[in-house]
């Protein structure tokens, strides 16, 4: 690659965030409902409309008309939808949500990213909201924080749980031990999709959760069969489990804590207890550019989420499992043609059985 194709890649870097707000600005103005149901509108007609200058509105439009995405009448001056026209609303919501969360949770936050690198810690998150720790723990105190992550995080696991339980092996009246179950909707859904006379599945989570993890299972009518323990991963993980799901939770530290987590889940399973593990991962050839991980993931975590964490390549993590005591008899990687094209995360899952 030669310095002039070089810096035209860098140009491709610089007006990414520009490109992203003004596509999403254009929802949340209301533009593009509007010429859905009013195609034809001039900028002057829509900017009375959405309550925008007619001027900015036009400006927004151009990257719009560029990409084909809405469509420009040069003898009219009306504006219609034009490749977006075609996109199902569900399809074009689920993208919008990702986007919310990306704009809420990440664009302010990484300004701070290389002092977040530095430290080990969210700087942004401090500066923006004076909260120490986690974005886990700041949703609790942050309305804007908690509806944009929880509801895309809520959509992503009731896609792709079905896919998770219909290639793993819980076993007919097990004890389920979802870990970090965060407030029982993974519980909820494991008892749905793997139901067995006895079946029981407890979220094992920190004790703040339990209130609003409870109501879930009342709401959903399971529980009967479902059940909350607190405490915290790193001081202990209990014990009288016959499996151990970790979903949506490895990826979010560096190898050291992981190694702590599967250690943990290592000791309090019998010989022959089986952990079952869904994560992002990297491909094995990381200029694979059918994969977004890599572009998103390492920011997100480091700046935005933990101040540490990020997925791995699978090859990577049968290897963690290994070196904690861990026989891998299970991998799968969700194939690509499978997920809608505006979803990032390329999901694996790793089955394990505890040896002697």
């Amino acid at each position: 690659m030669g310095p002039e194709t070089t810096l035209s890649r860098f140009r491709e870097y610089m007006v990414g965030p520009s490109r992203f707000m003004t596509l999403l600005s254009c929802f949340e103005l209301g533009i593009i409902d509007t010429l859905r149901d009013n195609p034809g509108m001039t900028a002057a007609k829509l900017g009375a409309a959405v309550g925008a200058k007619p001027d900015a509105v036009e400006q927004l439009l151009y990257l719009l008309v560029k990409e084909s995405f809405v469509g420009y009448d040069e003898a009219t001056g009306g504006y219609r939808l034009d490749a977006l026209a075609t996109v199902p609303k569900a399809d074009l919501q689920r993208a919008l949500t990702y986007m919310n969360m990306i704009k809420v949770v990440a664009l302010r936050q990484l300004f701070h990213l290389t002092d977040s690198a530095r430290t080990g810690t969210l700087v942004g998150l401090k500066e923006l909201y004076g909260a120490e720790g986690t974005l886990y723990g700041a949703v609790a105190d942050h309305q804007d924080l908690r509806e944009s992550w929880a509801t895309l995080m809520d959509n992503v696991t009731a896609r792709i749980d079905p896919w998770f339980f219909g290639n793993v092996d819980i076993p007919a009246g097990a004890r389920v031990l979802d870990l970090a179950g965060n407030t029982g909707l993974g519980a909820i859904h494991t008892y749905r999709h793997a139901a067995s006379p006895g079946l029981k599945v407890t979220t094992f989570d920190l004790p703040e959760k339990e209130a609003e993890c409870l109501r879930n299972f009342a709401d959903h009518g399971v529980a009967e069969h479902c059940s909350f323990i607190g405490g915290d991963v790193f001081e202990g993980i209990p014990q009288g489990f016959d499996v151990v799901l970790i979903k949506h939770f490895l990826d979010m530290f560096d190898k050291g804590d992981v190694y702590r987590i599967l250690e943990g889940v290592h000791r309090s399973l019998d010989t022959g207890g089986q952990v079952h593990i869904m994560v992002p991962v990297y491909p094995e050839d990381i200029k694979d550019a059918g994969n977004y991980n890599v572009d998103f993931f390492p920011a997100f975590f480091i700046g935005c989420t933990m101040g540490q964490g990020g997925p791995q390549k699978l090859s990577t993590y049968r290897h963690w499992l290994q070196e904690c005591g861990f026989e891998v008899t299970k991998t799968v990687v969700k194939d690509p043609a499978d997920i809608p094209p505006d979803v990032i995360p390329v999901q694996a899952i790793l089955c394990a059985t505890k040896t002697a």
